[in-house]
């Protein structure tokens, strides 16, 4: 970076003079050098697919979190930051715990992302705060259908079809764009997700740190049985 751009990156509050926050740039390179998650879309439903990225043989996989609960019917994936997740998972709890007390119901999903990324915007616009270093993906389902959300640290938000955030996104996203159909069954849904991630991590699929959590209209938000996880990666591995 050049000396005359220093004042502009130590601030967060200060626009540069090609109008960028460079903190907030800071905050996606993070994301950026997180592990690789995508979300699909499935007649239904959504998935949510994570590999954690399990960097020594003695750590316990199951210790490493990166897919949440929010709501029964919404949850969310990382990537990034995972200690600052989890403060914005607790709020979106918090947002739609108030939200079923206040009007019997659960949450729009929409709603709830929205308001989410209204929380990490504050950390853009104050001084003394630094802007959360992590990105999620949320998955729902509501009276409007099925949904998936990406936000970013600055805290905009898009609704794909299917999406990924973390190192391996670019390389996602072209395979999401030449395979993906609209109202996929479950069952080639993960199969395009894992081998995606298959194609997008460095040393290819490792089942103990993988994760699959799906939502549906008739079932609520979940995690998949590892050793169903595993069935279906060694299924991806074959067709290789």
């Amino acid at each position: 970076m050049q000396p005359g751009n220093m004042a502009y990156d130590r601030a967060i509050t200060v626009f540069s003079p090609d109008g960028r926050l460079f903190q907030v740039e800071y905050a996606r390179e993070a994301v950026k050098r997180g592990t690789t998650t995508v979300g699909l879309k499935f007649k239904n439903g959504v998935a949510l697919i994570i590999d954690k990225r399990i960097t020594s043989k003695l750590i316990e996989p199951m210790s490493i979190e990166k897919i949440f609960k929010i709501d029964d019917r919404i949850g969310c994936a990382t990537s990034g930051l995972v200690a600052d997740a989890r403060v914005l998972v607790n709020r979106a709890r918090i947002e739609a715990q108030i939200n079923k007390i206040t009007y019997g119901e659960s949450t729009n999903v929409e709603m709830l992302v929205k308001k989410i990324c209204d929380f990490k915007q504050n950390y853009t616009q104050y001084g003394g705060v630094r802007p959360f270093g992590t990105a999620m993906l949320v998955a729902g389902v509501d009276g409007n259908g099925e949904h998936l959300f990406e936000t970013d640290p600055s805290g905009a938000l898009m609704e794909y079809k299917a999406g990924s955030i973390g190192a391996g996104r670019n390389t996602v996203m072209e395979m999401f764009e030449d395979e993906f159909k609209e109202n996929m069954s479950l069952e080639k849904t993960i199969d395009l997700g894992l081998r995606s991630l298959n194609a997008a991590t460095e040393g290819g699929l490792n089942g103990p740190a993988l994760e699959i959590a799906t939502v549906m209209q008739d079932k609520a938000f979940a995690k998949m049985d590892p050793i169903k996880v595993m069935k279906y990666v060694e299924s991806v591995l074959k067709k290789k």
